[in-house]
This record gives structure tokens, sequence and C-alpha cells, in this order.
């Protein structure tokens, strides 16, 4: 049996399949001063991607909704105060004011199906 990190778990692989994401916020070593890192993670195939909720045009949350991040067919995250368009995999702006430029990304591993903090 493999030994988990709880101080490491954001979501487990189940938590992701009624929408695709899902939102995590985390305090502590991962947050600088008292602020928190604020985040998603999204399904990619048969991997997962994390990035920061903070669009790269104007630094607001992507979703007004939580664990809404994805276009409305699933294929895309979409910042939905300004419409930028991001691929899932790569965090890259494909489309919208910060076209060229992407998401930060948080480093995750899954792990006996939970998606962890690297």
């Amino acid at each position: 049996m493999t030994e988990i990190d709880l101080t490491r778990v954001l979501c487990s692989l189940d938590e992701l399949t009624a929408t695709g994401c899902r939102e995590f916020c985390l305090r502590g070593e991962w947050a600088a001063g008292d602020d928190a890192l604020k985040g998603f993670i999204v399904k990619v195939g048969e991997t997962v991607c994390a990035y920061v909720n903070r669009c790269a045009h104007l630094s607001l949350p992507l979703n007004l909704l939580s664990d809404r991040f994805l276009t409305y067919d699933g294929s895309m995250i979409l910042c939905t105060a300004h419409g930028a368009i991001f691929e899932k995999a790569t965090g890259y702006c494909v489309a919208g004011p910060c076209q060229g430029r992407s998401l930060t990304a948080v480093p995750v591993e899954v792990v006996a199906g939970y998606v962890l903090l690297k």
C-alpha cells in the first residue's frame, strides 16, 4: 500500500469526473505570507494538470462559479471575466485579450488515485 502525505492531497481522481475540474485553496508553506494558493485541477485525458486560478490578462479569477473553469464542451479552459480561452494541457492562451500568454502551472502528481501537490 502506498503511503500518502495528506498535507499534499488536493483531491481524489474521482472528484474530477463530474465537471472535469476542481478548485483548491492551500495555506501554509505553499502560500506567500497570509495569502492562500488558489488554483484548480483539470483532467486532460488520463492525466491531470493544475494551474493558479488567475487569468494571464488582468490577474482575475478565471471562474465565477465553484469548479467551473471549462468551455461548454469541456475541451478548453475559459476565463469568464474576459472570454480568454486556454489549452487544458499547457495553459497556453489561444484566444482572447491575453493570447500568447499562459496560466501559471502548479506541479502535481497522481498517487494511488489522489492528486497531490509536488
